[in-house]
């Protein structure tokens, strides 16, 4: 794996834990990907939120729109949840985010359960 996205994966990740250290579980989705995004831009990190995803037909018909959470460095696509657990359908919902817009990598975070939940994805665009 390229150090550039490690580095930048170790530094989400570390700074998603202290957010939820601070805030904890209880608040609304909003919350957490505004704290998230405004502590990794203090160190200087390119976030961008709220990413529209055009999902496209294989004749390249618009079949969808959606909207990701957050951008980071135009390399990580994160996507926030305040579930009880993590569950397949958040899985599905990354994993069709990363193949829309074929970023390499994504990080799924949950906020809303008493432990911290992270788990990272890697979609590979040669993958059937």
């Amino acid at each position: 794996m390229d150090l550039k996205i490690e580095k930048l994966l170790e530094k989400v990740r570390q700074t998603a834990y202290e957010v939820h250290v601070y805030f904890k579980h209880g608040h609304l989705e909003k919350v957490y990907e505004n704290a998230l995004a405004s502590r990794l831009k203090k160190s200087g990190i390119k976030i961008s939120q709220q990413i529209p995803i055009i999902v496209l037909d294989e004749d390249g018909r618009n079949v969808g729109n959606y909207i990701s959470d957050l951008l980071v460095e135009d390399l990580l696509l994160i996507e926030l949840k305040t579930a009880k657990n993590i569950s397949e359908e958040h899985e599905a919902q990354i994993l069709g985010y990363l193949k829309s817009t074929k970023i390499e990598h994504g990080l799924l975070i949950n906020f809303g359960s008493y432990k911290f939940q992270i788990k990272k994805y890697i979609w590979s665009n040669d993958k059937k």
